[in-house]
């Protein structure tokens, strides 16, 4: 739905906030406190999401294509985030990548088809060559393995720390869209995708410790007397 009104470009710019939505969700579900500088790179990038769709935002209303889309691909986005919180808990459990990944497919066709049969919507297949090979691909690389890969960094490393992908969706999909689409860049579009960009690599950065030494002669200082002969005693 939310492709209709808004670009795929500017879809993926929307759906990287999954990095702060994650980090929320975290704290609602996990009970992660999220540190400072990820309460700072969440600002820096909900402003220039907000820089991206300022035409939309400053004349807000529910029946404008622009707004719509918004608010439908933020609210995928958050989906697609609950789904990191399951995947999240499932690994816990000791859940197998593979079976989680087939039962949600599972249950995703599901729903789809109950959508289909409650609007009835007719059901159609294409058998021509471009429609097979774009299918194969997608539910071959895009779903299986993709998301067998992901679920298996999300395991590892958490889903804040795995949503990073993320990050990178922006620029390629402009790109593409720029190319595809027609679409054309502003200045408000531009700093817009580069603060959501530095949002999302300022949360994700990993603060480097200090050496347990350094640390410690901070805390108590060694004496210079110790710190010339060895064998002195303080």
């Amino acid at each position: 739905v939310a492709s209709v009104h808004l670009t795929s470009g500017l879809l993926a710019v929307v759906f990287s906030t999954i990095v702060i939505m994650n980090m929320i969700n975290g704290v609602i579900f996990f009970r992660r406190r999220p540190e400072t500088r990820t309460l700072i790179g969440a600002g820096i990038g909900l402003t220039g999401i907000a820089m991206v769709f300022a035409n939309d935002l400053a004349a807000f209303d529910l029946t404008t294509g622009g707004s719509i889309g918004l608010l439908v691909s933020l609210a995928g986005s958050y989906i697609a985030s609950l789904g990191n919180m399951a995947s999240a808990r499932n690994h816990a459990r000791g859940v197998p990548v593979m079976q989680a990944n087939a039962y949600g497919m599972l249950y995703g066709t599901v729903l789809l088809f109950g959508y289909i049969a409650l609007a009835g919507i007719p059901v159609s297949f294409d058998t021509s060559a471009r429609f097979l090979a774009a299918l194969v691909y997608l539910a071959l690389f895009g779903s299986v393995l993709g998301f067998g890969f992901y679920l298996t960094l999300l395991g590892k490393i958490g889903p804040d720390r795995a949503a990073y992908s993320s990050v990178m969706f922006p620029i390629v999909a402009l790109l593409l869209s720029t190319w595809f689409e027609d679409f054309h860049w502003t200045g408000n579009i531009i700093w817009g995708v580069a603060l959501t960009l530095v949002g999302n690599v300022v949360i994700l950065t990993k603060r480097v410790p200090k050496p347990a030494t350094k640390v410690l002669e901070q805390v108590a200082p060694v004496p210079p007397t110790c710190a010339t002969n060895p064998t002195a005693k303080p």
